[in-house]
């Protein structure tokens, strides 16, 4: 009754956090990966990657806070002076909605990501986005259309309970129903598209209100009350911080983060809460559940 997909996003940016992907995976509850794939350690996260067949590695499509893969001549409204993508999620998506030129480039680079997936010879477990951009409705579309090309059957569902969220949390209620409530029909929308197309999807998520804090007291309040139905629960783990315009924000706690997945406590109060962990490529077709 209880599947639980545990993710790492950001699987690329640097060396830490592959680091951290693979130990959580040999050696913890880590079921999954979102890989960037313009990213600096990319290929290094590919070779890791290679060798753990059993890790099921998604495609972090990435149009905000971070490196294209095409060259940034090719797509001179989507990055800055610097060649990186703007870290402005507002104005990104507002020239989205409007700018066909914008529309173009952001359809190219997003079958460029795509393209460079394929090439490493992964298998494609799932799609999401960084910042969760794929809720935008034209990167939605543009995904959902892209992705049948790239055998894409898997996307992730941004969807966090605002009851069992506070219940484990017990902080900041006001905002949890905030986030829960200005993201429901993007949500929903998204959800309604995605089924209709055949995606495997969650029901619901973890870590949307505690991004950059799924540490061990976390889980540890969260998975006794892990409801029935298919969990995510993502993280940002590494082993060490990093330096560079790819670090995480100061108050992510990557290493908190990297030693909760691997804990003993929280891999019993998985055990003891009758949750099979799984990669998205374990889950049937079509699933459409809804987050309460």
């Amino acid at each position: 009754m209880k599947v639980l997909i545990v993710t790492a996003d950001d699987f690329g940016v640097s060396e830490p956090v592959n680091e951290a992907v693979e130990i959580a995976h040999r050696r913890g509850i880590l079921t999954a990966a979102s890989l960037m794939v313009g990213a600096p350690a990319f290929a290094d996260a590919v070779e890791r990657a290679r060798a753990m067949p059993g890790l099921g590695v998604g495609l972090h499509l990435t149009l905000v806070d971070g490196a294209p893969v095409l060259p940034p001549r090719d797509i001179p409204d989507l990055v800055g002076s610097d060649g990186r993508f703007s870290t402005d999620p507002v104005k990104m998506g507002v020239g989205l909605f409007f700018r066909a030129a914008m529309k173009r480039q952001a359809e190219a680079e997003i079958r460029a990501q795509f393209e460079r997936f394929r090439q490493t010879g992964l298998s494609l477990d799932h799609v999401n986005a960084h910042q969760h951009f794929h809720m935008h409705p034209t990167v939605r579309d543009l995904v959902l259309r892209i992705g049948r090309d790239y055998g894409m059957r898997a996307l992730r569902i941004p969807a966090e309970p605002f009851r069992v969220s506070w219940r484990a949390a017990g902080d900041r209620p006001f905002g949890r129903a905030l986030n829960r409530v200005f993201h429901a029909n993007r949500n929903r929308a998204m959800r309604g598209r995605a089924a209709g197309a055949g995606m495997r999807l969650n029901d619901r998520v973890f870590g949307f209100n505690d991004t950059g804090a799924m540490v061990e007291a976390r889980w540890l309040a969260l998975l006794p009350r892990l409801p029935d139905g298919v969990t995510e629960i993502y993280c940002h783990p590494a082993t060490r911080r990093w330096t560079g315009a790819d670090n995480l924000p100061g108050h992510y706690r990557p290493v908190e983060e990297f030693q909760a997945l691997v804990s003993a406590e929280v891999r019993r109060a998985v055990e003891l809460c009758g949750a099979r962990l799984a990669p998205f490529a374990a889950l049937p077709f079509g699933q459409a559940g809804v987050a309460r």
